[in-house]
């Protein structure tokens, strides 16, 4: 198992925690031929897992060129990734002369996509999450192409149920899960008209010190905020364990397309998780409404198959958190709106 720290302290080693890549990614790297491509590389996820994968490549002692793609708002991000060995591509990928421009590569990991703010402008997510995927599927038509998706493309469902499987049939509820949906079709329409081979990471959620369910939580808690359990469950996956099995979905690439849920091994209370932080911060918490019958959840027993299950436990990441927001270090203030019912966010 890989050894973690029992308090991270700064934001240069938590990223430094989250790319380290695990003995399986290394040795996958090791035998697997081809430059890389990171589309929409300025995201919450994607600088630490190109990191990883350039970590991983060192460690296996093999050189690849690994392409960042992104519009780079701010140069800031732009040089932090070029430092760690990652060459940029700065530009618009729904820019269809822009998208023809990039190399074509042996591996496409597919990262970009549009939530926060969806409802605001639907056409644009429409194009960001289903046109664009459309078009990079044509692009990429030679390439092994791992894509992120959501699992809210799945239906609410009673946490008995042990969580949505990959053989249950979408149900996206509002125009968001929907578009996401859409993204998938695209990448299948592609994967069956091109044989790309193609894996698509339902995920459900991603959490580290900065941003996620768990933060969400946390801060409420920590501000005196009343916590909504309408949406009573969920589940997480430390995005240092969503990494390594996000690049290890490079050999489970089918055509056609393969669908994988990536999250953590439990379902999550919310009134138990903010009663936890409640202790740590010493208040508490204020909730209101009661938990509903069902809520938004996966179950990725099949990705634990594959890849054997997450080495850092919720209550490690519990801790980390309280720690990380009593010394009142930076965070992201990109909520995730997971207590949303009606899918509109």
């Amino acid at each position: 198992m890989m050894e973690y720290p029992e308090k991270i302290n700064n934001e240069a080693a938590l990223e430094e925690f989250l790319s380290t890549p695990g003995p399986e990614t290394i040795e996958m790297f090791s035998r697997t031929d081809g430059d890389i491509m990171f589309l929409g590389i300025g995201g919450k996820i994607g600088p630490t897992l190109a990191g990883m994968a350039i970590r991983a490549c060192k460690a296996a002692g093999v050189t690849k060129q690994i392409y960042g793609v992104s519009l780079f708002k701010a140069d800031q991000e732009r040089k932090h990734i070029e430092e760690m060995g990652i060459q940029t591509i700065q530009g618009d990928l729904l820019d269809t002369d822009f998208l023809k421009s990039l190399p074509k590569v042996k591996h496409v990991f597919f990262l970009a996509g549009m939530k926060f703010g969806s409802e605001e402008n639907i056409s644009l997510t429409w194009a960001v999450n289903t046109y664009l995927p459309a078009l990079v599927a044509d692009h990429f038509k030679e390439s092994n192409i791992v894509a992120f998706s959501t699992g809210c493309v799945y239906p609410l469902v009673s946490k008995e149920t042990g969580g949505s499987l990959e053989s249950d049939l979408p149900l996206p509820l509002g125009e968001y899960a929907q578009s996401c949906l859409g993204r998938e079709r695209m990448f299948e329409y592609g994967s069956k008209l091109n044989q790309t081979r193609t894996c698509l990471i339902r995920l459900n959620y991603s959490v580290e010190l900065r941003y996620g369910v768990l933060v969400d939580i946390a801060m409420k808690v920590k501000n005196r905020e009343a916590i909504d359990l309408s949406m009573g469950y969920f589940n997480v996956i430390w995005q240092g364990d969503m990494n390594n099995m996000v690049l290890r979905s490079l050999e489970q690439c089918a055509s056609p397309a393969r669908i994988l849920n990536i999250t953590g091994e439990h379902i999550l209370s919310v009134r138990e998780v903010a009663l936890e932080f409640g202790k740590l911060f010493k208040v508490e918490p204020e909730f209101v409404n009661e938990e509903a019958k069902t809520a938004l959840l996966n179950n990725a027993g099949e990705a634990f198959r594959l890849f054997g299950r997450p080495e850092v436990s919720t209550k490690q990441m519990i801790l980390w958190i309280a720690n990380w927001l009593k010394e009142e270090r930076a965070i992201l203030d990109k909520p995730t709106h997971f207590e949303v019912r009606d899918g509109k966010y």
